[in-house]
């Protein structure tokens, strides 16, 4: 999504930078983990097939993803997770990487509803609070004016479903037929939202990239 396409984030622990062409071979590695492809509801695709993507997210005005792959019609705008210590000592993105993040719109008649989502494949960063202040770094990213947030969880996620609860998400439907939980809170009128954003959101710098 261009309006991502050169920002950064830096929080306490972690770094957003947009998802680019250098970040493919190691994200398509990821994908390849079965545990993966079920925890993100996720088809595996071959690299060529993760390189055109990652084209379609850096090049279109929206992301509206269309091509011959996908035909998918919503905005999309994704990070990649850095361990920030990791990325200060060594300067290399790809070897601090150890997740991603998107935010998209996929609801045309109401552009301040968005779904989140968060992935932190590298096993030995989670359960550390990286996860966590990635949530919370892309729901205070105002650039996108989304005021209503929701999140589809798998049932079995159990890890996940606990940390947007303690973000202040609640539930408001479940589905046995797709195996998920859809939690949601809003930015605007939530007061146990509001007030853990404003309470744990330590750092939080927006810059070029």
């Amino acid at each position: 999504m261009k309006i991502n396409c050169q920002t950064k984030i830096t929080g306490s622990l972690v770094v957003l930078v947009p998802y680019r062409e250098i970040h493919v071979p190691k994200y398509h590695e990821w994908m390849s983990s079965e545990e993966l492809q079920k925890l993100t509801a996720s088809e595996p695709l071959t690299l060529e097939q993760e390189y055109e993507m990652q084209k379609t997210w850096a090049a279109d005005e929206d992301s509206l993803i269309n091509n011959q792959y996908f035909a998918l019609s919503f905005a999309e705008c994704t990070f990649i997770i850095l361990d920030k210590a990791k990325y200060e000592e060594t300067n290399n993105e790809v070897e601090s990487m150890i997740g991603d993040t998107n935010i998209f719109m996929s609801d045309d008649t109401d552009a301040t509803l968005a779904e989140i989502e968060i992935m932190i494949a590298e096993t030995g960063y989670r359960k550390n609070g990286r996860g966590k202040e990635s949530t919370l770094l892309m729901l205070k990213y105002e650039q996108l004016g989304v005021k209503k947030f929701q999140a589809k969880i798998g049932l079995d996620n159990i890890a996940s479903i606990q940390m947007f609860q303690k973000l202040g998400f609640h539930e408001i439907s479940r589905s046995e037929v797709f195996d998920e939980v859809t939690l949601a809170a809003t930015s605007a009128d939530d007061e146990s939202f509001v007030r853990y954003m404003k309470d744990h959101v330590v750092q939080y710098n927006v810059s070029h990239h």
